[in-house]
C-alpha cells in the first residue's frame, strides 16, 4: 500500500483545515449546487458521492458509478451530487465538499430524509486521502462527521471505499448513522488501479450486489462474500469489509428492485499483489 499523505496536513473542515475565508466561500458556493426539494410526508434520499484521489481515475469512475446505481435503486433523481478530483479537474476540494453538504442541508428535511455520503480514495489508518493537483489533505472521521452535520440530516449513511476504512465505522456508527466500509480498520483493500472502473469493493457492492437487493445490509453481506472470494482466489489477505450502526436508518433506505443497470466492464488488467492494494 502507498503510505499516503505522510505530510498530511492539518485536517479538514473547520476541520478540513480551511481558513475562515474559505469556509465563507463554501457557504457561497453551495448556491451553485441545485438539488430537488424534499417532498413532505415522503422519505427522500440525498446522495453525495466524492472521488477524492485525483491522480488515479478509478476513484472518479467509482464515485460516478456508485451515484448512478444508488440513484436508480433508491429513486433519488435530482437529489444527487457527484464531485471528483481528476488529473486536470479538481472538483472535490474541501470547500466544494462542504458546499455540497450545505446544499443538501438546504434541500432536505432533517427529521424525515436521509443523507448518503460515498467516499472513494486511498486510505491510511487515520483517514482517507484527498488529492487535487498539488494539494493534499487527510480527511479524518471527525472531518466526515463535520460534513454530515452540514447536511443537517439526522439519518445518515456513509460508504467508504478505501484501505483501513473501518476506522470510520469505529468512530461514526450509531443508531442513526449506518457506516459501510471496504476494509477493517487494520486492513488494506484492493483494486484501486488507474484506468480501472471499480475497486474490488466498489465492484462487489455497487455494481454486483446492490442492483439485486432490496436492503443495504443484504447488499453488504453479498458484497463481503464476493470480495472475500475474489481476494482469496487472487492470493490477497482478506480486507474484511465492515458494516456498523444504522438500526434506525435501514428501513428508510429500502431500495427499489429496479432492473440492473448496464454494468461497465473493468478496463484494468488483473492486478498483482504489489499493485492492487489501495
Amino acid at each position: 500500500m502507498r503510505r499516503i499523505l505522510s505530510l498530511c496536513l492539518l485536517g479538514i473542515a473547520l476541520s478540513f483545515g480551511l481558513p475562515g475565508d474559505a469556509v465563507a466561500q463554501a457557504a457561497q458556493r453551495s448556491g451553485a449546487f441545485k438539488l430537488a426539494p424534499q417532498r413532505p410526508g415522503e422519505v427522500d434520499v440525498y446522495i453525495l458521492s466524492f472521488g477524492l484521489w485525483g491522480p488515479e481515475s478509478v476513484f472518479e469512475s467509482e464515485a460516478k458509478g456508485a451515484a448512478r446505481i444508488l440513484e436508480a435503486q433508491i429513486g433519488s433523481k435530482g437529489r444527487t451530487l457527484v464531485l471528483f478530483n481528476g488529473k486536470r479537474r479538481f472538483g472535490a476540494k474541501p470547500a466544494s465538499i462542504m458546499a455540497a453538504a450545505k446544499a443538501a442541508g438546504r434541500a432536505l428535511d432533517p427529521a424525515e430524509d436521509v443523507a448518503v455520503l460515498v467516499l472513494t480514495s486511498h486510505g491510511t489508518p487515520e483517514g482517507i486521502g484527498v488529492v487535487a493537483g498539488k494539494d493534499e489533505w487527510l480527511m479524518t472521521p471527525e472531518d466526515v462527521r463535520t460534513v454530515l452535520d452540514e447536511t443537517r440530516a439526522r439519518n445518515r449513511v456513509v460508504i467508504v471505499s478505501a484501505c483501513y476504512s473501518g476506522i470510520f465505522a469505529e468512530k461514526l456508527a450509531d443508531e442513526r448513522t449506518l457506516v459501510i466500509t471496504a476494509a477493517a480498520a487494520d486492513k488494506p483493500s484492493f483494486g484501486c488501479e488507474d484506468g480501472a472502473t471499480w475497486t474490488y469493493f466498489g465492484d462487489a457492492f455497487f455494481n454486483k450486489a446492490l442492483p439485486g437487493k432490496v436492503r443495504l445490509d443484504a447488499a453488504f453481506e453479498e458484497a463481503r462474500r464476493l470480495v472475500t472470494q475474489r481476494e482469496e482466489r487472487e492470493g490477497f489477505d482478506p480486507s474484511n469489509p465492515q458494516m456498523a450502526g444504522g438500526s434506525e436508518v435501514l428501513e428508510r433506505v429500502i431500495t427499489a428492485c429496479a432492473a440492473p443497470p448496464v454494468r461497465q466492464a473493468c478496463r484494468c488488467a488483473r492486478p498483482s499483489a504489489a499493485t492492487a492494494v489501495c
